[in-house]
């Protein structure tokens, strides 16, 4: 068969059902095989950062490795931004990219571009095949890379005459890569070590990242937490692997976290830290983050380990061992020794969510609070339903106030924060889980970057819902300028959703592209927008949700300060214990 055959069998062969592509010169080869693929289902993309983004949805969705294919040159380019996303979060994705003739490299061939060499720092690793021999050993290489140890991106770049060529097709999926030994089980004298440090805390908090999300670790995180009684809080990332009705979550801790998380961090004698890595919109200012606190650090990754915060006790390994290993250790410390009392500890945490419930302020100027919008879209659709947020205030409102109780059911950019994530990757995420009711949450700029996937969506039957959270501005810039630059609002009004001009109009915008296409100015016009949406399967919805621009996500730790200036609401900085 031919190199390109050989592609489709490989994929075939490691279990995958969908692909999102976009084809192009460099990939005209795979695509005619395609034609013939019986067992794949190719969703054609309107722009390759699309169908990037959807196959992270896809992957984040449901756990398994999501495929994307471009052409080379500029189809290959636009996949860097979908390829950096999912290094900085970790989420498994195979894209493959035609390139030019192999004897043509180098030459500045037309449509030419050194896609390895560009996405070497933001994969696992990238593959250059040239010859049609390479082609299943290559993709059985990329899949297990992609999915195995710290999930991530990976890279196959196939030459258009490896496509061409011939070979006797073989399928061997042992997998053998000089060097790349990730480890899964932890050392046996570290866990102890952490259930004795978890024994004598006084004020231990577990602080868990997106990474025991993706090791499918949830069920094993709550016997654990159940079984030690500290604090649980949870990153961006890590939104619903821990319920959020549990008595022991505190909420998302960060630069907008709520204040019982983000200062039981601050005041903790010990962190429990399980697959998270001290990012810096957790930390503040790292220096003096956790002043008190000795560290626990859990991570298949052995890089992020000491990388920001010196570990008390390294542990690096598989989430879900790690953590049942550690529910072991400290199940057997507790028959033999005594903890310390948490009591004071939880009376401390109790009186800080007493005092500092998370809520919003009524909207000054008539319009719509976003919060408000955005509360009663998680309690009408539920925990079940799949939310993917664009980035920016309306991604930290749908964290902070949808309630998640499962993992998978938040998709978000974390690490790159990329704006144009929402649609696509909702887009993916209904491909993979067509059963479950997926909504875009998405901001006004954002949606205007990658709404043009809203085509896919309909000409596919892929039925998402999309909640534009329209302020008229970038909101979180604009939010900065207020706080730091004293009302100076350089280029960040956008004129899509205020006054007679609305550039553009996104009810007509949505009627196009053939959604059912709704605007809702008032609140008592909310609910019932919410439930059309949901009552409606038949194609994609857009609501164009018009709220105030003056809404701010609070609380906030200023960039560069330290967690314990955390403050509640503008010009309140909540009074604590210690100031």
């Amino acid at each position: 068969m031919t190199g390109a055959q050989a592609v489709l069998r490989s994929l075939e062969a490691l279990g995958v059902t969908d692909i999102f592509g976009l084809p192009g010169g460099a990939v005209l080869p795979l695509y005619d095989t395609i034609m013939d693929a019986d067992k794949l289902r190719h969703i054609l993309v309107r722009h390759e950062q699309g169908g990037g983004h959807a196959a992270e949805g896809y992957a984040a969705a449901s756990g398994e490795v999501g495929v994307c294919i471009a052409t080379s040159g500029p189809g290959a380019t636009n996949l860097v931004t979908a390829i950096a996303d999912a290094y900085m979060d970790s989420v498994p994705l195979l894209a493959i990219t035609g390139q030019v003739f192999s004897h043509l490299m180098g030459t500045d061939a037309f449509q030419e571009a050194d896609i390895v060499g560009i996405t070497m720092p933001i994969t696992k690793h990238s593959f250059l095949v040239t010859s049609a021999d390479e082609v299943p050993g290559a993709i059985a290489a990329a899949y297990h890379l992609a999915s195995t140890g710290r999930p991530g991106p990976v890279l196959v770049d196939i030459t258009k005459d490896a496509q061409e060529g011939l070979l006797d097709f073989e399928w061997d999926p042992q997998v053998d890569l000089a060097g790349y030994r990730p480890i899964t089980k932890a050392n046996s004298k570290q866990i102890q070590a952490a259930a004795d440090l978890i024994a004598a805390a006084e004020r231990p908090v577990f602080y868990v990242g997106g990474g025991v999300g993706r090791a499918g670790a949830s069920a094993e995180l709550k016997q654990l937490a159940e079984l030690v009684g500290a604090p649980v809080v949870t990153t961006l990332m890590a939104r619903g692997v821990f319920p959020d009705s549990h008595p022991q979550h505190l909420g998302m801790p960060g630069m907008h976290g709520t204040v019982p998380a983000v200062l039981a961090l601050q005041e903790a004698d010990l962190l429990i830290t399980l697959g998270a890595r001290f990012d810096d919109r957790v930390t503040g200012k790292a220096a003096l983050f956790a002043p008190e606190a000795k560290v626990i650090h859990a991570d298949i990754d052995p890089a992020e380990i000491g990388k920001i915060r010196a570990a008390d006790v390294p542990i690096v390994g598989d989430a879900a061992e790690v953590i049942s290993d550690l529910t072991a250790a400290v199940s057997s410390a507790k028959m033999s020794q005594t903890f310390a009392d948490m009591g004071p500890w939880w009376e401390r945490l109790h009186e800080l969510q007493a005092k500092y419930p998370l809520g919003f302020q009524e909207t000054s100027d008539g319009l719509l609070s976003p919060q408000h919008v955005i509360q009663r879209i998680g309690e009408l659709t539920g925990p079940e339903g799949v939310y993917a947020a664009g980035v920016g205030q309306h991604q930290m409102w749908a964290a902070q106030f949808i309630k998640y109780e499962r993992p998978n059911a938040w998709l978000n950019s974390g690490g790159a924060g990329t704006m144009g994530y929402s649609v696509p990757a909702a887009m993916g995420a209904k491909v993979a889980e067509p059963d479950r009711v997926v909504w875009a949450i998405d901001g006004d700029g954002c949606f205007q970057m990658t709404n043009q996937e809203l085509a896919t969506c309909v000409v596919n039957n892929i039925p998402i819902k999309v909640a534009v959270i329209n302020n008229s501005s970038l909101g979180m810039v604009r939010q900065w300028q207020t706080l730091i630059y004293n009302g100076r609002y350089s280029n960040t009004e956008l004129n899509t959703g205020h006054g007679s001009q609305r550039v553009p109009d996104f009810v007509k915008l949505g009627e196009a592209y053939g959604c059912l296409a709704i605007r809702v100015e008032r609140e008592d016009q909310v609910d019932d927008a919410i439930r059309l949406a949901l009552e409606t399967n038949d194609r994609p919805v857009v609501i164009d949700f018009v709220v105030s621009a003056d809404a701010m996500v609070w609380p906030m730790v200023r960039q560069g300060t330290s967690n314990s200036d955390i403050q509640y609401a503008l010009d309140h900085a909540p009074e604590w214990e210690g100031e």
